[in-house]
């Protein structure tokens, strides 16, 4: 199956990567659904909610300083590599992403759209469109303030809140013209942004899950890869330059 992958990939004028929390689990990034995983340890309504942003901003941030701090010793893996590899091989390839941890651009990823926001963004909680990016760590002050008078939010998207409009539209325009669709790493359970593929798969293109299990949406999808995406994807982009030889 791996071979005929291969081939749809090599033949592929426009790429999309849809990415989601497993292939940063494989770097150590911890995960939220999964046992022990991050809402065991911090409820919902404490730390990740628009009405705990606006009633309590430090605990928030504490929370978020806590994840930025714990990205300090991570690393992009083989799979994160693998991606930011398929630029040398296609001149159009987009990352969609669902994680919020910069790891595909710091593998090498030079087009990523984060659809749930970013770690290393903040915006004024007031909104009066003052932006910080990068936004350092550690943070100066908790919460930090806005030259504004009010202060800043992290720049992530908070359960109850809408994903950020004009990047998931651009999302959905780059899947409706994409050739092939690699799903990697994500349950597919995470809406809206788990259609992301379908509307590929709708207007033609090879939807490709590389996953260790099946999910939801696995019988919707051309081929289903089993295993570590840092162990699928670089043999991947290997055998496609095999053909391209």
């Amino acid at each position: 199956m791996i071979d005929e992958v291969a081939r749809r990939l090599e033949a592929a004028q426009r790429i999309v990567a849809f990415s989601g929390a497993g292939i940063s689990a494989e770097s150590g990034v911890p995960t939220f659904r999964e046992k022990d995983g991050l809402w065991e340890q911090h409820p919902i309504g404490e730390v990740a909610t628009p009405q705990a942003l606006r009633g309590n901003p430090r605990k928030v941030w504490e929370f978020y300083e806590m994840r930025r701090q714990n990205m300090q010793s991570v690393e992009p893996n083989p799979g994160h590599e693998a991606v930011a590899e398929l630029e040398s091989l296609c001149d159009d390839v987009t990352v969609v992403t669902q994680n919020i941890d910069g790891l595909h651009q710091r593998a090498g990823s030079t087009r990523v759209l984060e659809v749930h926001g970013s770690l290393w963004k903040a915006r004024c909680l007031a909104g009066c469109g003052r932006t910080v990016d990068p936004f350092p760590y550690p943070a100066y002050e908790l919460p930090p303030p806005c030259e504004c008078g009010s202060v800043l939010r992290p720049e992530v998207v908070l359960f109850g809140e809408m994903l950020p409009a004009e990047v998931f539209r651009e999302a959905e325009a780059c899947a409706a013209r994409a050739d092939v669709v690699l799903v990697i790493g994500t349950s597919s359970v995470v809406w809206p942004a788990a259609g992301i593929p379908l509307i590929a798969q709708e207007a033609g293109a090879t939807v490709i899950e590389v996953n260790p299990a099946e999910t939801e949406l696995t019988a919707h999808f051309d081929f289903s890869l089993r295993g570590a995406a840092g162990r699928i994807l670089p043999e991947l982009v290997a055998r496609v330059r095999e053909l391209r030889a």
